[in-house]
C-alpha cells in the first residue's frame, strides 16, 4: 500500500484508472471519492481481519451494543484523521489537481440515525476502537434514513433520504452470514425424550443480512466492526405465501426506513418487525460466533455482554430466553440467571411517550413465541414483588411488564438486565427518585450514572483543525489521548497572544459559515455578529419555541428604537420534525415566517438576522459547532436526559445558555457560573409545579407585557396575515396551559440574554470564558465515557 505522498499518488492514479476504465482527465470527483474510499477500506483490511481474529480468540469478555440509529456522518475524512494519513492524502490529491474538499463532498451522510441516541453510538464506537476495546456495533441497514428535509415556502417537506443511491464504499456483504428470522404463525409445544420441544408453525420468513462497515480507532491497529442488517426475502419462500410481490414488499420495508410513523396500527407492527428484527438477527450472530470458540453454553454471560441502546432493542431479553431455552435445551431458572447477567440498559429519557409499550392485541400475534416468554417474566416478576409487597395490588400493577393490554419495554429492561443507566447526574436521580422510583427500591444494585460524552477527533480535530492545532502547539499532543491534559490550557487564560489566535479561528469558523448560509439559504449574514445557535431535533420540551418568541420580543423592540443599543445577533436554528409531528411542524414555520420578516425589515438595520438551516445533519453540524458562539440549550428542566450537542459546543469554544437539565448542570459546576448562562427554574420547581397543578399560563399572559404582546401576535395577523396559522401555538401556550412552561421561563431567559449581549462587549473576557469552556470540557470525552462503562458495567479489558 502506501506510506508517503509519492506511492500514494502512484497507487491512486493505477487504482482509478483500474477501476474506471479512462484516462485521468476524464474521472469525475465522484470517481475520485470510490477510489479513494476503497483505497482506505484495502488499506485497513489487513488490520480489520486481524482483529477479527483477534476477537474471535480472544477469551476475555466481549461488548456487543445494540443501537436503533448510528448516525455515523461522512466516514472518509474521519478515517483518515484515524489513520494518520489525512496529510497525505490532500497533499497527493492536490499534487494531482484534486481538492480534496470537492471529494468529500461526494459522500452522504450514512442515513443510519436521527438525532443524539444515534449520534451518540457513532462516538462511542469511535472511543471503543481507539481505546483497543472488544466492543462491536449492531444496527440496521436503513435504506433511506429518516428523511431528508426541504423547505418551501416556510413548511418541512420531507423527500426519501437516498444515501446508498451510489452505493456504500466502506460496507461488506457477508450473505454467508445470514440468518432467518420469524414472524406471525402459531407456536407448537410438545414433549420428546423427556424434554420441551418448541416449534414455530406457519411463520413468515425474512433473511437478515449483514453488511459490516470497519470502525477504525485514532493511531491504533484495533477495527472493530459495525454489523448492519439488511430485511431480504427468504431463499425458501413458503408454500402459503400467496401474494409473493407484497410479501417482498413488506420484508424489505423492515429496513426501508428509520422510525416510521406508528400512528397506526400498520405502523406500530413495522415498528415492532423493525425492532425484533434487529436483536434476533444479532444475537443468532453473537450466539453462532461465541459457540465457534467456547463448548459451555453455561458460561456465556462471562465472555459476552449485550447492551441496548435505550428501549427499542429490549426485545434482546426475551430472544436470548428464546434462544437459550428452544434451541440450545438449557431450562429457564438458568436461562433467565444468563440472560440478566448479559443485558445491560441505558435509558436515555424521562418522557413517558418514550418509553415504548405495544398493544398486545398486535404484539401477540406477530411474535407469538415472544409474547409467550414475555408473559412468564412478568408473572414471575409479580410472584417475587407480591413476596415483599403482600396485599399491594396497585403497586404490584404500576410495575408490571404487561398490564392494561399493553407490553411495556421500559419494565422489560429493568427487570431482565443487570445494570440500568441514566446519562447524566440529574437524569439518573430523577429515574430513582421519581421516574423510576418503585424499581430503584426493589433493584437498588441495578442503577448508576454514566455521563454522555462526544469523540473529540470528529468534533474538533476534524471539525476546526486549526483550534486542535493551536491546542497542540500550546500543550502538546498527549491532548488527543488524555483529555485530563486539557486543563493546561487554563495556563494560557491570561496570555492576550494566545487569546487574540483564539478570536481569529473562531473569526475564520465564522466567515465559512456565513459564506454556507449566503449559498444555502440566501441570506447576507455580519459574520462580526453574535452567532447564537440552537441546533438539535425539534420537540416541544426543547423549547425551540421559547427561542422564537424571545427573537419576537427583540424585534418588538427594535421596531419601537431602531437605534437601540444591542450587540448585532445572527440566530441559526437546525432541526427536523419528526413526519406526523404536527406541532413541531408549526413551529418550524413559525420560525421561518419570523425570519421572513426580521430580515427583511431595513428599519432595524440588520441588528438581527434569522436563519433556519434545512436538513440538519452530521456534516452540516461539523461547520456549525465551530462557528457558534452561543450555545442554546433550553430545554424545560427534568426533561433533556443529558444532551451531546452542549458538549460539542462546548468543545469548541461557545458559551452556552441553557437550564439546568441535563449535562448542563455538570458542565456549570466544571466552568462556574461566571463561564455559563444559566437561567430559568430547577428540576425540582418544575416537578413540583406538575405535582400541585397550580400554574397558570394566563398569569403571565396578563401581566407581562413583553409576553402579552408576542403571544398575540401568533394570532392577530402581525406574522400569519390572518391564516390562523399559529393558532395551535396560541392554544398550546394559553388554553393548554404551556405544557413546557415556555411563559413561566420567558423573563429569565430574556434577562439572561441581555447578560450575554453586555458580556460580548468585553472581547478578552469573552474569549476567557470561551477558553475555559475549552479547557473544562475534555471530562465530556467519550472515551472518558466508554472507560467507564467498559470497567463499571461490561467488564471488558483492551485486547
Amino acid at each position: 500500500m502506501f506510506f508517503d505522498k509519492e506511492s500514494f499518488k502512484t497507487h491512486f492514479l493505477q487504482k482509478l484508472e483500474m477501476t474506471y476504465g479512462k484516462p485521468f482527465e476524464e474521472t469525475t470527483s465522484s470517481d475520485h471519492f470510490q477510489t479513494l474510499g476503497h483505497m482506505i477500506r484495502e488499506y485497513v483490511s489487513t488490520d480489520w481481519i486481524n482483529t477479527n481474529e483477534q476477537s474471535r480468540k480472544y477469551d476475555g469478555k466481549q461488548v456487543y451494543y445494540l443501537s436503533i440509529e448510528f448516525l455515523l456522518g461522512r466516514l472518509l475524512h474521519n478515517n483518515l484523521i484515524n489513520l494518520g494519513i489525512d496529510q497525505v492524502v490532500m497533499e497527493g490529491l492536490k499534487d494531482l489537481g484534486i481538492d480534496f474538499h470537492q471529494v468529500e463532498e461526494i459522500e452522504h451522510d450514512a442515513g443510519l440515525g436521527n438525532g443524539g441516541l444515534g449520534r451518540l453510538a457513532a462516538c462511542f464506537l469511535d472511543s471503543l476502537a481507539t481505546l483497543n476495546l472488544p466492543g462491536h456495533g449492531s444496527g440496521i441497514r436503513y435504506k433511506h434514513g429518516l428523511f431528508e428535509q426541504k423547505m418551501v415556502d416556510g413548511y418541512q417537506i420531507e423527500l426519501p433520504e437516498q444515501w446508498l443511491k451510489q452505493g456504500q464504499v466502506w460496507e461488506v456483504r457477508k450473505e454467508d452470514l445470514a440468518v432467518d428470522i420469524y414472524f406471525w404463525g402459531n407456536i407448537d409445544i410438545f414433549e420428546r425424550d423427556g424434554r420441551l420441544q418448541v416449534r414455530h408453525l406457519n411463520a413468515e420468513t425474512v433473511t437478515a443480512v449483514p453488511y459490516d462497515v470497519p470502525v477504525i480507532g485514532y493511531e491504533t491497529s484495533t477495527v472493530n466492526t459495525l454489523r448492519l442488517w439488511n430485511a431480504e426475502p427468504a431463499s425458501l419462500i413458503a408454500k402459503d405465501v400467496k401474494d409473493i410481490m407484497r410479501y417482498k414488499r413488506e420484508t424489505e420495508s423492515i429496513s426501508g426506513f428509520l422510525y416510521p410513523d406508528d400512528s397506526n396500527d400498520e405502523g406500530k407492527i413495522l415498528r415492532l418487525k423493525q425492532q425484533y428484527f434487529l436483536v434476533s438477527s444479532s444475537i443468532q450472530s453473537i450466539m453462532k460466533n461465541y459457540k465457534q470458540q467456547h463448548n459451555e453454553i453455561r458460561d456465556f454471560h462471562k465472555h459476552v455482554s449485550i447492551h441496548v441502546n435505550d428501549t427499542h432493542p429490549v426485545l434482546a431479553i426475551p430472544e436470548l430466553m428464546r434462544i437459550l431455552m428452544d434451541i440450545e435445551g438449557i431450562g429457564w431458572e438458568e436461562a433467565w440467571e444468563i440472560t440478566t447477567k448479559t443485558i445491560s440498559y441505558t435509558n436515555h429519557t424521562t418522557l413517558s411517550e418514550a418509553l415504548e409499550q405495544w398493544p398486545i392485541y398486535l404484539f401477540q400475534p406477530l411474535l407469538p413465541r415472544i409474547y409467550m416468554i414475555i408473559d412468564e417474566i412478568n408473572e414471575r416478576f409479580c410472584q417475587s414483588l407480591w413476596k415483599k409487597y403482600p396485599g399491594d395490588f396497585n403497586g404490584i400493577e404500576s410495575m408490571a411488564i404487561i398490564a392494561h393490554g399493553m407490553v411495556k419495554m421500559a419494565h422489560l429492561a429493568l427487570v431482565g438486565s443487570y445494570s440500568v443507566n441514566g446519562v447524566a447526574e440529574i437524569h439518573t436521580e430523577i429515574l430513582k427518585k421519581r421516574e423510576m422510583s418503585n424499581f430503584y427500591r426493589f433493584f437498588p444494585e441495578k442503577f448508576n450514572n454514566k455521563t454522555n460524552g462526544i469523540t473529540h477527533r470528529r468534533w474538533l480535530i476534524k471539525a476546526n483543525p486549526e483550534l486542535a492545532q493551536l491546542i497542540t502547539n500550546s500543550i502538546g499532543e498527549k491532548w488527543i489521548h488524555n483529555s485530563g491534559e486539557w486543563i493546561k490550557l487554563l495556563d494560557w487564560k491570561e496570555d492576550s497572544a494566545f487569546l487574540e489566535q483564539l478570536g481569529t479561528i473562531k473569526q475564520k469558523n465564522k466567515n465559512k459559515l456565513a459564506s454556507i448560509i449566503k449559498e444555502q439559504n440566501g441570506i447576507i449574514v455580519d459574520p462580526h455578529s453574535i452567532f447564537d445557535v440552537q441546533v438539535k431535533r425539534l420537540h416541544a420540551y426543547k423549547r425551540q419555541l421559547l427561542n422564537i418568541l424571545h427573537i419576537m420580543s427583540l424585534y418588538n423592540k427594535l421596531r419601537e428604537n431602531p437605534s437601540l443599543e444591542m450587540e448585532p445577533r445572527t440566530f441559526i436554528f437546525g432541526a427536523k420534525a419528526s413526519p406526523g409531528y404536527y406541532y413541531a411542524k408549526k413551529i418550524i414555520k413559525l420560525i421561518n415566517t419570523v425570519a421572513d420578516k426580521v430580515n427583511n425589515d431595513k428599519h432595524i438595520a440588520g441588528k438581527i438576522k434569522i436563519v433556519f438551516l434545512e436538513n440538519y445533519r452530521v456534516s452540516l453540524a461539523e461547520h456549525i459547532f465551530p462557528a457558534a458562539d452561543i450555545s442554546e440549550q433550553i430545554s424545560t428542566a427534568s426533561k433533556e436526559a443529558s444532551g451531546t450537542g452542549n458538549m460539542k459546543f462546548m468543545m469548541n469554544g461557545a458559551l452556552t445558555v441553557g437550564t439546568l437539565d441535563g449535562a448542563n448542570i455538570e458542565m456549570s459546576d466544571l466552568v462556574g457560573e461566571e463561564n455559563i448562562f444559566i437561567f430559568g427554574m430547577k428540576a425540582s420547581e418544575v416537578l413540583e409545579l406538575y405535582q400541585n397543578g397550580r400554574y397558570s399560563s394566563r398569569e403571565y399572559y396578563y401581566h407581562d407585557d413583553r409576553i402579552h404582546e408576542v403571544v398575540n401576535q401568533l394570532k392577530n395577523g402581525f406574522y400569519d396575515y390572518g391564516s390562523n396559522e399559529f393558532d395551535p401555538i396560541f392554544d398550546s401556550l394559553i388554553l393548554e396551559n404551556d405544557q413546557y412552561f415556555v411563559l413561566k421561563d420567558f423573563h429569565s431567559y430574556a434577562n439572561i440574554h441581555e447578560k450575554v449581549n453586555s458580556s460580548y462587549k468585553n472581547k478578552e473576557l469573552w474569549l476567557q470564558k470561551s477558553l475555559t469552556n475549552i479547557a473544562l470540557s475534555g471530562h465530556f470525552s467519550s472515551d472518558r465515557t466508554i472507560k467507564e462503562y467498559a470497567n463499571e458495567i461490561w467488564n471488558i479489558k483492551p485486547y
